[in-house]
């Protein structure tokens, strides 16, 4: 694959799984690195900020620094520059949320964004209704992403996207997403690295909202069989990914690269 000079790599469930290395991912890495292909790696990792995501990464053998990390944090705060916004999420993530005012659950002034970002304890009945509330009141409602679930080493766990289908029937809106799959988030990741799509490969577990998303902006698709994946959502896809990996592990055969 000659043309390709930018990959995209989403990080739970592609590199990591509760932030623990796959095997070979480390390695995959490198050689992608060392081939003087742009990185970036596009998350929608809602519980840390993007300085603690790469020191995690780091502490696993990857070789990553904060600026090489595109979260739907960073990417929101610079969207939503100037607003008060209402932030329901499990995770600290105040750091990359520069620009905006964050506003406190006793805060009776109607915010002009409530955001969803990452499940957790958080979203309980109490939070939650407190939300809906501000919607009926006219916030705007942003999404972080809208994953159903992830997968950690204990299995798939619930996330925010369940909830956020709830929020948006009950209060008769549909949610702006920030994050992945949105178009504006992809061509952030681009623009970091000056590539066209058609020269970037984004590689990532989640059929829909990684893959096929990128696809739709012309971007070469390469789904693992790691992490979210499940043989039954791939089959029931709205498309074909361009590629299918059993792990990250396979991709610089993929590429041609030598390690």
């Amino acid at each position: 694959m000659e043309s390709v000079r930018a990959v995209l790599i989403d990080i739970d469930g592609v590199l990591t799984v509760s932030w623990k290395p796959l095997p070979g991912a480390v390695e995959a890495l490198r050689a992608v690195r060392d081939a003087g292909l742009g990185v970036v790696l596009v998350t929608n990792t809602t519980s840390r900020s993007r300085a603690s995501i790469a020191a995690a990464l780091v502490d696993a053998g990857f070789p990553v620094g904060a600026e090489d990390i595109l979260t739907a944090p960073s990417a929101t705060a610079a969207h939503l520059a100037g607003a008060r916004v209402a932030l329901l999420n499990s995770g600290d993530i105040g750091e990359d949320l520069t620009g905006i005012t964050l506003v406190g659950d006793g805060d009776d002034e109607v915010p002009d964004v409530v955001l969803l970002g990452g499940a957790g304890p958080e979203f309980g009945y109490e939070a939650l209704n407190r939300a809906f509330g501000r919607l009926q009141r006219g916030a705007r409602l942003v999404a972080l992403h809208r994953n159903l679930y992830w997968r950690t080493d204990e299995g798939l766990q619930l996330d925010a996207g369940a909830f956020l289908a709830g929020l948006e029937a009950a209060a008769g809106v549909e949610a702006e997403v920030t994050g992945k799959p949105s178009r504006a988030f992809f061509e952030a990741a681009l623009g970091r690295l000056g590539a066209g799509a058609e020269q970037a490969l984004m590689i990532g577990d989640d059929v829909e909202h990684d893959v096929l998303a990128a696809q739709r902006l012309g971007i070469t698709g390469v789904l693992v069989r790691t992490g979210k994946f499940q043989q039954q959502t791939l089959e029931r896809a709205s498309g074909t990914p361009d590629h299918v990996l059993d792990s990250f592990a396979d991709l610089p055969d993929l590429l041609g690269l030598a390690q």
